[in-house]
């Protein structure tokens, strides 16, 4: 049998590249998150407590988008989340992080509306979502799907956020940008801005 290096040579490449972006931009801990693309009726996904920024063959695991095989006991935690995303979104590709700014502004706001302009023109609005359960619940495979069907990334209250796209690239470029977006936020507010006027004045601009 074919093996996943051979079969995924080039997709493995790119998990890695964008695993080492992740961690250079401080976007996880040294083993937090996970990422994944879909193929066909399969998803690759990260290997459970994996090291993003040091990604090998062996922490790209294969496994089916509608039935449990071999690897699902080797897939990241959130592969429920991740499949019930991709059946519900046309997404083929996932990035979930845990961005320290956004996820400090997540117990503060119901949404994170940019203030820059930068943000405000990739993202618009990112919609902050709460669960009993944070982290690979029933309920944020039930939730999840319906709200980036509308947005191109999510944040869960105290826990991260999931950014979706065609290609992992344009997933970590959402995922990036709010936390870019969070700390414009965090930082104006430290100097005594007025941060729900300057929202206020996006949300009307657009």
């Amino acid at each position: 049998m074919e093996s996943t290096k051979n079969k995924y040579k080039d997709i493995i490449k790119e998990f890695q590249k964008i695993g080492r972006a992740i961690f250079l931009a401080g976007l996880n801990n040294s083993h937090s998150g996970n990422i994944s693309v879909r193929v066909g009726n399969k998803i690759l996904i990260t290997r459970r407590t994996s090291m993003l920024g040091f990604l090998e063959e062996k922490d790209i695991i294969e496994t089916g988008i509608e039935h449990n095989d071999s690897g699902i006991t080797l897939a990241s935690t959130e592969i429920g989340v991740h499949r019930a995303i991709y059946k519900g979104t046309s997404a083929l590709a996932i990035i979930h992080t845990h961005p320290l700014t956004a996820v400090s502004l997540s117990f503060l706001y119901d949404e994170i509306i940019p203030i820059d302009v930068e943000g405000s023109y990739i993202l618009r609005k990112i919609p902050v979502a709460e669960f009993e359960f944070g982290t690979s619940s029933k309920e944020m495979e039930e939730v999840l799907p319906g709200l980036l069907k509308n947005y191109k990334i999510v944040l869960v209250r105290g826990h991260g956020s999931f950014a979706i796209g065609h290609y992992l690239e344009e997933a970590l470029h959402y995922a990036s940008t709010l936390e870019n977006i969070a700390q414009i936020i965090y930082r104006y507010k430290m100097l005594g801005g007025n941060v729900e006027k300057l929202q206020k004045r996006a949300l009307i601009a657009w």
